[in-house]
């Protein structure tokens, strides 16, 4: 026979097997059930105790486990360094200091600066080995064991994520993740491309429901719904292209706000389900994108696009790098469908059949019965489960919450004062040297604050001290107001989680429709006047200093009846809703809120030096542009020279220059270096962003190494030491050169 004949022979061999797989295909389909087709098993999989332990414990492909174990450990790894902290963790936890920290139990200390870079290298080396599949319960242990330690020693850094990290990290310890593009597999034979039990995949993609789920739910408050949790979000960069069609209002409502809510709430269904995935693929990752570019969350975005794929068909990689050359597959994952049987998984009985089915049932793995470790796993699955869709409506058990994603909170002012009885002293306190400004606004972090300042204010000779704290927040847009008792001795007052605490105080959520009101009030002001809104409680009192730069400043009353005390002339002032005052500039002065219920008031008053010297700053910039195209014909003094020539640095600080002209000038080079960081190229943005994290990666790296020598052979000479931090602490010269051009040279707003 010609070769032609053979191949068109093989060819129509080819196209008749494929009909007869499309046909044994469809009538297979036609066999299945609605419910198989939906979810994956049928009602008879869950009518007792013993089929649902065969379910959960059914052989699954391990592909897209093992990806996701080597994605999520990749991940980890580069989280290491950049939220978990090892590029700054000698910034962080400074030996010997007297720093206030907030760990989950009292009792909970960082170790001492080198052991804790031992720690964190622990973390990392399990991290890499989770994603190697390397030792890998060993990987996961050293990763869980340092990343859970890390976690509780300090509440100021929780989040959702974080949390989040360390669950899925607990989950892969019990799973057989290393069945696939492992290490372990390349050593072991038994557990390359062998099977795993289907609750591997059910325990994963439940939680990361439950991640979606809870968070939509969450947003089903008042706050989130009528858009005033992250309004600020709209006026992103981001958003621009819905700018094109919807004005910025309507962005933050229905693009923000209703588009969070609903992709939260849909979003673990559409992945679930075949006809819907490939939508809830294009949105969910949009939506993850989006973030990791409007919020500084580290791996979340990243991590949480590795889950999609979990809730595709288990054997996903290997159609996927079926399709790769095949020079590469030796180095890309298995893409071979013979799987091996494994103890991990209940096999169950063959369907009995004649011919080809027979010969099948004789290749199959041999059927087993369910096992004690069997039926453990899967009362693990069922209580894990339930447990994650309890714990975030816990609350009842304990007296508070842990907000750890607290919307926003545009305006927060806090003082602490101590008072010691014997002497009578009274004084305000600065704060201690603090990684994180969070306990504000917590009520356990708190009460260990205090407690903290207590144990260290007899090293100034302050002994038996009374500390209270005075703390005011505006949450999502409300009136600024106390969210602490200012009355209470916070060293003395009671803490327990699981019981009220009284200094505690409420939100003032019936106080929440006067915010449509702040909009017009605010708008109605022109640009140079602001606005505070104040609501305070019946029987307590504000304490303010109205600083000198503040000019026409008053207190206007929206509701409720206060008393005005200004302190220095010893005067009291009544006011009724509607009513307002002038209140003297330099001056201290008190508001008491007398009514029965809650105040609320106003301050209006204006920045007069900042709008000076914005008038300044018009002045010369129409100067500046005058000389440039020359149209102004007078000889510029000398305090105003800079205008033409500059501001080197040799002679920025020299008194001859007027000091208006070098802040005008440092604000425009400010300007000019933001318009040119914004109108960068795409490879220039990636240049600096690749260069930023190469060195924060390389002194993390560095600073580990020197803590494990000092570890294994002692501290070197101190010379030695100062040379190695030093060339640690290298940065790119453009870093160097403008790190101390900050925005904070420009003046900004005064606190009233």
């Amino acid at each position: 026979m010609e070769p032609g004949a053979s191949d068109a022979t093989a060819g129509k061999y080819c196209i008749t097997t494929v009909k007869e797989n499309k046909q044994e295909a469809l009538a297979l389909l036609e066999q299945t059930s609605t419910m198989k087709r939906l979810f994956g098993f049928e009602k008879e999989d869950i009518s007792s105790w013993h089929r649902l332990v065969c379910l959960l414990n059914r052989p699954t492909d391990p592909a897209s486990l093992g990806i996701f174990r080597f994605l999520f450990g990749m991940l980890m790894a580069l989280d290491i360094t950049q939220e978990r902290g090892l590029s700054h963790l000698d910034y962080k936890y400074l030996d010997g200091a007297p720093v206030c920290r907030f760990p989950l139990f009292n009792f909970l200390k960082p170790l001492p600066m080198d052991w804790m870079f031992f720690v964190y290298f622990v973390m990392f080396l399990g991290a890499v080995g989770i994603m190697l599949g390397c030792f890998y319960r060993l990987a996961c242990l050293m990763f869980i064991s340092s990343y859970w330690y890390v976690f509780f020693l300090d509440k100021t850094t929780w989040n959702n994520h974080s949390y989040l990290y360390g669950l899925i990290g607990f989950q892969l310890t019990l799973m057989d993740a290393n069945r696939y593009w492992s290490l372990d597999g390349l050593r072991n034979p038994r557990k390359r491309n062998a099977h795993v039990p289907l609750w591997n995949y059910t325990v994963l993609r439940t939680q990361i429901f439950i991640v979606y789920f809870i968070a939509g739910v969450k947003k089903l408050d008042a706050d989130w719904v009528e858009g005033y949790s992250m309004k600020y979000l709209a006026h992103h960069w981001l958003f621009d292209p819905f700018k094109l069609i919807l004005p910025v209002e309507l962005i933050n409502l229905m693009v923000v706000h209703g588009g969070g809510l609903i992709l939260d709430l849909t979003a673990g269904y559409l992945l679930f389900f075949d006809a819907t995935r490939p939508v809830a693929f294009f949105f969910v990752s949009y939506f993850h994108c989006m973030n990791s570019q409007l919020f500084s969350i580290g791996m979340f975005s990243y991590t949480m696009l590795a889950t999609s794929p979990l809730f595709c068909y288990p054997d996903w990689p290997r159609r996927f790098f079926g399709r790769f050359p095949e020079f590469l597959q030796p180095i890309l994952p298995f893409v071979s469908p013979a799987l091996i049987p494994s103890s991990s998984c209940v096999y169950p009985k063959p369907p009995s059949g004649s011919g080809e089915q027979q010969e099948e049932a004789h290749a199959a793995p041999k059927p087993t019965t369910p096992r004690l470790k069997h039926k453990f796993r899967a009362i693990f699955t069922i209580l894990y489960i339930m447990e994650q869709f309890f714990l975030p409506y816990s609350h009842f058990l304990t007296a508070f919450t842990i907000n750890v994603n607290t919307d926003s909170e545009p305006k927060q002012t806090s003082a602490q004062t101590f008072g010691r009885g014997i002497a009578g002293l009274k004084g305000k306190l600065r704060q201690t040297s603090l990684w994180s400004r969070r306990w504000k606004d917590h009520g356990d972090m708190l009460k260990q604050y205090a407690t903290c300042l207590s144990e260290n204010l007899p090293r100034f000779n302050i002994s038996d001290p009374e500390i209270y704290f005075d703390i005011w927040v505006s949450i999502n847009d409300r009136f600024q107001q106390r969210i602490f008792d200012p009355r209470v001795d916070l060293v003395k007052a009671d803490w327990s989680p699981f019981r009220p605490n009284s200094w505690l105080m409420p939100l003032l959520v019936d106080l929440s429709p006067w915010r449509t009101k702040f909009e017009e009030i605010e708008g109605s002001l022109d640009n140079q006047t602001e606005v505070v809104f104040i609501a305070d409680f019946p029987g307590l009192y504000l304490e303010n200093f109205v600083s000198e730069d503040l000019g026409n400043t008053s207190v206007q009353v929206l509701e409720g009846l206060v008393n005005v005390e200004i302190v220095d002339e010893k005067k009291n002032y009544s006011l009724q809703p509607g009513e307002k005052m002038q209140i003297p500039a330099g001056a201290y002065h008190k508001v008491y809120t007398v009514s029965e219920g809650p105040s609320c008031y106003m301050y209006i008053y204006v920045n007069t030096t900042e709008a000076e010297l914005q008038r300044n700053f018009t002045k010369l910039s129409e100067l500046q542009e005058k000389v440039r195209n020359g149209t102004e014909t007078e000889p510029l003094p000398p305090e105003l020279q800079p205008l033409i020539t500059g501001l080197d640095d040799q002679d920025s600080d020299h008194s001859v220059i007027d000091p208006v002209v070098r802040l005008f000038l440092k604000r425009q080079k400010r300007m000019q270096e933001v318009k040119k960081r914004r109108e960068a190229s795409m490879v220039e943005r990636f240049q600096r962003f690749a260069s930023k994290k190469y060195y924060s990666i390389r002194r993390g790296f560095l600073m580990t190494a020197i803590a494990l020598r000092n570890l294994a052979v002692g501290l070197p000479p101190l010379e030695q030491l100062t040379r190695e931090v030093a060339y640690a602490n290298m940065k790119e010269p453009e870093t160097e050169t403008n790190q101390d051009e900050r925005l904070k040279d420009e003046v900004g707003h005064g606190e009233l």
